[in-house]
């Protein structure tokens, strides 16, 4: 798949024809978006919807996911969809490419935003549009989240090792879930996110198998989403899914030999954090439940795979 891309890459014109494909290319790109919300920030929805209508360029069509809640009244032209049940993030995400048809098709791009964001600029479709149509090797973007209050983003939002510097991008290994782009083309190849996760890593799942199919991931500090400064430890369930869904993560996807390392790595880590005693029970219960439960199918990565990610800077061992 790599190798197709790359051809694909070399035979490529150059000068004005190429220019004007490019173009062509770029102004034909569907572009669709997908809001998952349990209803409960209905002036956070709004105000996130208000951002997607503003884009430039071509409009874009959302369709919101009540994700085992009442949708919030929305502007006309917005699709819903109400479940009668919470399926976790990526359940209610892969609701919502399904509703853009079988693996989202009816578009060409479905950008993933969280209901309690918004977009910081007018243009972020377009630059996604020329983003995808420029690299048709690249896959999925990952958006610079930043507090909308101060300007700044989290190391941990930035989706790789070396965070200390949010307004750099690069290519990277994974991405942030609630805001970000990706080529339905992914989802058509590899699949959808994985809804045996519920919440956690499922977004380093799918950057996984679509890496091992060929697809590149960007992380773009021009493409911004505003959102408040949070601690993932406010969702009550979070240190026993993080650790759950790692197992669960290298199980699925990493070659055998790796498995013990990459979560060897993560234990020592989880300990020198020094977490609360609660906290650490917790974490090491999910961690049990991670090998003793069902995973989904396993479908390792090729090694040429693991030295791509490693020459990214970031091995599947870390």
């Amino acid at each position: 798949m790599s190798e197709r891309r790359e051809e694909e890459r070399a035979g490529e014109g150059s000068g004005d024809v190429d220019v004007r494909s490019r173009s062509a290319a770029r102004a034909t790109l569907r572009v669709g978006a997908v809001v998952i919300t349990m209803g409960n920030r209905p002036d956070e929805l709004r105000a996130l919807l208000s951002s997607v209508a503003d884009q430039s360029g071509e409009r874009v069509e959302v369709v919101v996911v009540g994700n085992g809640s009442r949708v919030p009244e929305v502007p006309a032209g917005v699709r819903t969809i109400e479940l009668p049940e919470n399926l976790g993030i990526p359940g209610g995400r892969n609701i919502g490419i399904e509703a853009f048809g079988p693996s989202g098709r009816d578009v060409d791009v479905l950008l993933f935003l969280d209901d309690d964001g918004f977009l910081a600029h007018r243009d972020t479709a377009e630059l996604c549009r020329a983003a995808f149509a420029d690299d048709p090797g690249l896959g999925i973007i990952s958006f610079r989240i930043a507090d909308p209050d101060t300007g700044e983003t989290q190391r941990r939002h930035v989706p790789r090792l070396r965070a200390s510097d949010p307004m750099r991008s690069s290519r990277v290994t994974t991405f942030l879930g609630g805001a970000n782009a990706v080529r339905t083309r992914v989802f058509a190849e590899v699949g959808g996110l994985p809804e045996e996760f519920f919440y956690a890593h499922e977004e380093t799942d799918l950057a996984w198998r679509a890496q091992d199919a060929g697809w590149m991931v960007d992380y773009r500090a021009d493409m911004v989403l505003y959102h408040p400064t949070t601690a993932p430890s406010r969702h009550a369930v979070y240190h026993r899914m993080v650790a759950r869904n790692r197992v669960w993560l290298a199980r699925r996807n990493l070659p055998a030999p790796l498995v013990p390392v990459y979560l060897g790595a993560w234990v020592l880590l989880t300990l020198v954090r020094r977490p609360s005693r609660a906290a650490l029970r917790a974490w090491f219960g999910g961690f049990r439940e991670g090998w003793t439960t069902a995973c989904g199918p396993r479908r390792p990565m090729k090694w040429r795979t693991v030295w791509r990610l490693t020459r990214l800077g970031r091995p599947p061992v870390i």
